[in-house]
């Protein structure tokens, strides 16, 4: 595992030397949701008995925001360094499959947590600051970054152009995401679109989030965490796959 912390570092510099692109933009994209979402319904909705709409939405807009720069983090590395032809400098050393995954998947989990986490302090603003379960929130901010850079790897891995990667974003990623509960209950939604949205993994992660922010959730938290740690384990198990026999990238 010695090659580990070299990958890893290189993978960290890659996205901290445009700081501005990979962090700062979607602080301020996540900011102007809040403020265009709160302004318009605040004063219209309560989801849960005593919680403000703003409450409501600041935990899915920073899950949001983690999840979408977690899976961008890993896809966009891959899939430039193919572009490029310089992902042979990544294959020839004498790396292990472990240790490229394990890299690439730390450095997503970490960009996700910063922009989350900068996400977070741009809306202490707008709502106090409270945490009943936080035990909660790191076990689901770890486990839906590790989860969505795992996703980001395979993305990398299948994607041989930009276009493929984009479309995979835009038809799965961004979908999954906005449909998950990110700016409404599912309590809110007839019960066939209910039964869909318990079917979307990303729910849970949203749902979960949100608990230790509230206190309130749409489904056991519990529940919540068994479905993302089973859907990280599958999704891990299928990029080691891929990355051991050289799927796209050796041959």
């Amino acid at each position: 595992m010695s090659g580990l912390p070299a990958l890893f570092r290189k993978e960290m510099l890659r996205f901290w030397k445009v700081v501005v692109q990979t962090v700062v933009a979607p602080v301020v994209t996540a900011l102007l949701y809040l403020l265009i979402f709160s302004h318009v319904l605040e004063a219209h909705v309560e989801v849960y008995p005593g919680v403000s709409y703003t409450s409501f939405l600041i935990p899915g807009l920073v899950m949001m925001s983690m999840l979408q720069n977690a899976f961008a983090n890993s896809s966009s590395s891959l899939i430039q360094s193919k572009m490029t032809g310089n992902i042979v400098f990544v294959l020839l050393p004498p790396l292990s499959y472990l240790e490229f995954f394990l890299a690439y998947l730390g450095a997503s989990v970490i960009r996700g947590l910063v922009v989350g986490l900068g996400v977070w302090v741009v809306t202490l603003w707008f709502a106090p600051l409270e945490l009943p379960h936080l035990g909660w929130l790191l076990a689901y901010a770890l486990l839906a970054c590790a989860i969505l850079g795992a996703v980001g790897i395979l993305a990398g891995i299948w994607a041989e152009k930009y276009d493929q990667l984009a479309a995979f974003q835009n038809f799965l990623i961004l979908p999954l995401t906005f449909l998950s509960g990110v700016f409404y209950s599912i309590h809110s939604l007839p019960p066939f679109w209910q039964a869909v949205s318990h079917v979307n993994p990303v729910f849970y992660l949203i749902d979960g989030f949100r608990y230790a922010f509230v206190g309130q959730s749409d489904t056991d938290p519990w529940l919540g965490l068994l479905v993302a740690g089973a859907c990280f384990v599958a999704i891990s198990a299928l990029s080691l796959t891929l990355l051991k026999r050289g799927y796209k990238l050796r041959h």
